[in-house]
């Protein structure tokens, strides 16, 4: 197999934004990354990863579609046939040439379509086999969800695509497996293929649910109304369709003495990247990141340096987009990079003033926070923690931009002065605009420029 070049990938774009003077005695270093690839896909740039020369004559994407199929999906009846629906519409997403399957979910995985531990490869003859299929689907039994990943991963696992990804829809808890047996799975499958997950209804666990995209570098959402789901399905699978290039790692170089106090993803949504480093030589570490399609994403790098005199100066980090060589035997490409500086100055102005993207990008993952500090003191019936805690996320959520949260926590609070943070807990909430704004809580909105 052939080496990626630079006509095979979108292109990426690597900026800093930061304040690199620090007062005298001052160690902590703070950037923003801003991440941003053109050229892939969704403009019809470039064919697939992994349908051009570096992987041969291989499809673009394999997609497994994972349906809950346990009892509780009978209630309503509306419910699992909503569930077909959406997936048929996924189905007919699918670009030409894509792998697939479709799994039926219960307190074990079965293979819906093609079947024999194989994908099928997408073109209307295939797709009109597997919605055929689909109206086999009937609901009965439990639920363990670390059985469908697994599945999911075997039949992944042998396919040379450039994209491997997962789709899962959930009505309810995860009751039929122990929570480690879940882990474990996460932990297999994580690094093998990424995946959306969606809770449909009332009745699954938010922290379930948001837990296995977190894991496997998906998005997760909430369809409180089953008849929402093909929307939502057809929407997933596009943007799917639109990825290019799997498997992208942001480097983190640090100079000896340098530590590295957190790596996060910030935009669209916060995700700390901390605990998913991997070593990747004498003082460098990647971080995943996962498909990339035409996007833009933001990270915050915090790191901590060693104290210096006035007017001295260092690299604090250097960060790079890495790409593996699909074949696993030649050296990754480094597709951009930027720099983390530190200068030490006497200048109280220039060395007190906070980057407005550092700033911006704190409140949100504070916001992010105190939304479900907030929501699980109300669950526990600590009222006046409650209303602190979402008093200042209604703040942070004015203060900011973010009109989509702001919009949900006043369906949980009612607002008397969201510049100061003042408000009162609803005395009735619906089940689904909790859930709706705990599963949301992590989505940001980009800094205002």
């Amino acid at each position: 197999m052939a080496n990626f070049s630079k006509s095979n990938v979108p292109q990426f774009s690597v900026e800093v934004y930061q304040n690199a003077f620090l007062p005298e005695g001052g160690r902590e270093v703070n950037a923003i990354v801003t991440v941003t690839s053109t050229g892939g896909g969704t403009t019809g740039g470039i064919p697939l990863a992994g349908s051009g020369p570096a992987y041969g004559a291989g499809p673009g994407a394999a997609v497994v579609l994972m349906v809950d199929c346990s009892g509780s999906m009978d209630y309503p009846p509306t419910k699992m046939r909503n569930a077909r629906d959406a997936t048929a519409a996924a189905i007919d997403t699918l670009r030409e040439g894509t792998l697939f399957a479709v799994v039926a979910g219960t307190h074990v995985a079965q293979e819906v379509y093609p079947g024999d531990g194989r994908l099928a490869v997408a073109d209307a003859h295939t797709k009109a086999l597997a919605k055929d299929a689909l109206r086999g689907l009937s609901a009965g039994g439990g639920t363990a969800i670390g059985t469908w990943l697994r599945l999911a991963d075997r039949l992944l696992g042998p396919a040379h695509a450039g994209i491997r990804h997962g789709v899962l829809l959930t009505d309810g808890r995860n009751e039929h497996e122990a929570p480690e047996d879940l882990r474990a799975a996460l932990e297999s499958c994580a690094g093998r293929f990424t995946c959306d997950a969606r809770g449909v209804g009332t009745d699954w666990e938010v922290k379930e649910v948001t837990g296995i995209a977190t894991a496997l570098l998906g998005t997760a959402d909430i369809v409180a109304d089953p008849s929402g789901l093909a929307d939502d399905f057809t929407r997933m699978m596009e943007n799917v369709m639109g990825k290019e290039v799997a498997d992208v790692a942001l480097r983190l170089w640090t100079p000896v003495g340098v530590e590295i106090r957190f790596v996060k993803q910030v935009a669209p949504s916060v995700a700390d990247l901390t605990g998913r480093r991997t070593e990747a030589g004498p003082r460098a570490g990647d971080y995943p990141t996962g498909s990339w399609g035409d996007e833009s994403r933001d990270y915050h790098v915090c790191v901590r340096v060693p104290q210096a005199g006035i007017g001295q100066e260092m690299l604090a980090a250097r960060v790079s987009l890495i790409l593996p060589d699909p074949s696993g035997a030649g050296t990754p490409q480094t597709l951009s990079q930027g720099l983390v500086r530190a200068v030490w100055t006497d200048d109280m102005a220039a060395s007190t003033s906070i980057n407005p993207q550092v700033a911006h990008y704190t409140g949100q993952a504070e916001l992010a926070q105190v939304i479900q500090q907030g929501l699980e003191a109300r669950k526990s019936g600590d009222f006046d923690g409650a209303t602190a805690k979402l008093g200042r996320a209604v703040q942070l959520a004015s203060a900011s931009g973010n009109q989509d949260t702001a919009r949900l926590l006043s369906k949980v609070v009612d607002v008397v002065d969201a510049a100061t943070g003042t408000v009162r807990l609803k005395a009735k909430v619906a089940e689904a605009d909790e859930m709706t704004l705990e599963t949301r809580s992590t989505k940001t909105v980009r800094v205002k420029k």
